[in-house]
């Protein structure tokens, strides 16, 4: 189903030059400058959801303002590829691009760059004083801060090292097979880097490629000690947790939890635990939240699939908020971010086992391709709000900085049930040509938990007890909310769907869509 991976390998290998030719620059050097424009339109990634098949849908002019709590900062733009990598930390962002360049910037200004002349930089990773970069040609670099001047980087070494190489290239032993008539050493990806992740304890870095495997680097002495044949297809997306816990993610439709067990002092393995998910679409992104007790998956056809884990992971629901595939995902506190092909990040925010959208961050004019967020500084001090510094970075070749605050304002929340009994009833009194008979109370408190957007309202009833209200909207979709209960729905392109009755004792968990 994906083979437009394998084409788009080849024509990238046979277009970016590969040689090891490092050096730091200035970032103002013109020869840094890229012209090149990658086929966005091309990716496999953009493949339309279901949902975009009604011929009732216009989400781009129904989108919602950002609450003053979630707005932009700014944007850093510099011409000279799309940005493909992000990672910040003490509030030095670092960028990576298909120009090859890596950027740094502090205060919305640049300050530095170093590049590596070895393709498109698909992932970076801050480990104390060193920078690890993932890059086209399969290598990951080993940069450090200089201790006295942290604009400056010099390049430590390439995994694997050139010695490694040599010594296993000896043995057969150490040639596996990576195409039908392709053999490559096991240390070696023998395709594009496409993730990275470090362990929480930094003494294992992880690399996922196109050629299907992922591998384990020690990080003490930058050797390979596994490699894993993980998927049938490219692996888009790994995480390392707590526990010894890798989540992996494929173009194969499949999401797959490893446990990492030790052989002995040297030797480790990992080892297959269980498969979340299996599907036609491909899985392009995962994220796990801080304490690991939560899984979210992000997949080609715009949605989020989430797994709890208590004393095993089990699969919580689903979140429905994009048109395209879901790029990327960050969490952060309570709240998880999605990007999206669809320009938009979406902004949830989890409570208990409810997961509600805050806000949708619209201002990208291409596809999200990466985020990372980090903690703002001035809110934390001041302690009446918990707030976050987001930096998405997408194929428009820019990178935009969100302030985004985890607590609700008091006009996004939903009413009781009887503040909306009585909105749906006065609705109904309305003459046919009213002017808030497309924009009314009804439509922002049944989507706002689910969507986020303020449709048009095609339908309305409400049955004859007075304690159920049927709204039907532009989008094809019907909902129906209960005295009491969460708001519950099915979303289809063919009409309406029929509702679904719940016990009174699940209704706390139905915010989310319903498959």
């Amino acid at each position: 189903m994906f083979s437009e991976i394998n084409r788009r390998d080849d024509m990238i290998h046979n277009v970016f030059d590969t040689t090891d030719q490092d050096f730091a620059f200035s970032p103002n050097d013109p020869r840094c400058l890229s012209g090149e424009d990658s086929p966005t339109l091309m990716s496999p990634w953009n493949q339309t959801s279901p949902f975009m098949k009604s011929p009732w849908s216009n989400f781009n002019e129904t989108v919602t303002t950002n609450s003053p709590q979630n707005g932009l900062i700014g944007s850093l733009v510099r011409e000279e590829g799309h940005v493909y990598s992000l990672s910040v930390k003490n509030e030095i962002l670092y960028t990576g691009s298909d120009s090859k360049n890596i950027r740094m910037w502090k205060n919305m200004k640049e300050f530095a760059a170093f590049k590596s002349n070895s393709g498109f930089v698909k992932a970076i990773i801050l480990s104390g004083d060193k920078i690890f970069t993932g890059h086209q040609d399969g290598k990951v670099r080993v940069w450090k801060i200089s201790p006295k001047n942290p604009s400056i980087h010099k390049r430590v070494g390439t995994l694997p090292m050139f010695f490694d190489i040599f010594k296993a290239s000896i043995r057969p032993k150490n040639y596996v097979q990576v195409k039908r008539n392709r053999t490559a050493l096991w240390i070696k990806h023998a395709d594009s880097i496409s993730c990275m992740s470090m362990n929480p304890e930094q003494d294992f870095l992880y690399s996922g490629s196109w050629d299907r495997t992922f591998k384990v680097w020690r990080v003490k002495n930058s050797k390979c000690i596994e490699s894993v044949k993980a998927h049938d297809d490219a692996v888009n997306s790994v995480v390392a947790t707590v526990d010894g816990l890798v989540y992996t993610g494929s173009a194969d439709g499949t999401v797959k939890v490893w446990k990492r067990e030790h052989e002995n002092c040297k030797n480790i393995r990992h080892v297959l635990v269980q498969t979340l998910l299996s599907q036609e679409c491909a899985i392009t992104s995962l994220a796990v939240n801080k304490s690991g007790l939560v899984v979210y998956c992000g997949s080609s056809d715009g949605l989020v699939n989430f797994w709890e884990r208590e004393k095993q992971l089990s699969h919580g629901g689903v979140l429905k908020g994009h048109k395209l595939a879901v790029l990327c995902l960050a969490t952060a506190g309570n709240l998880v971010f999605s990007g999206s092909a669809d320009k938009n990040i979406c902004v949830w925010r989890r409570v208990a086992a409810v997961h509600t959208c805050l806000s949708v961050l619209s201002g990208h004019t291409g596809p999200v391709k990466c985020l990372t967020v980090e903690e703002d500084k001035e809110s934390t001090s001041s302690g009446d709000d918990q707030k976050w510094v987001v930096y998405s970075g997408s194929l428009d070749k820019s990178v935009k900085v969100w302030s985004v605050s985890e607590i609700v304002p008091d006009s996004e929340m939903a009413p009781d049930s009887q503040h909306i009994k009585l909105a749906a009833w006065s609705i109904l009194d309305q003459p046919p040509d009213s002017e808030g008979l497309e924009k009314t109370t009804i439509c922002k408190y049944v989507t706002h938990v689910l969507v986020q957007r303020l449709l048009s309202i095609t339908a309305l009833t409400v049955n004859k007890s007075g304690l159920i209200v049927y709204c039907g909207s532009s989008d094809g979709t019907r909902e129906f909310l209960e005295t009491g209960s969460a708001v519950v729905a099915r979303r289809g392109a063919q009409g309406p769907q029929t509702g679904i009755a719940l016990p009174r004792h699940c209704r706390e968990s139905c915010v989310q869509w319903l498959s």
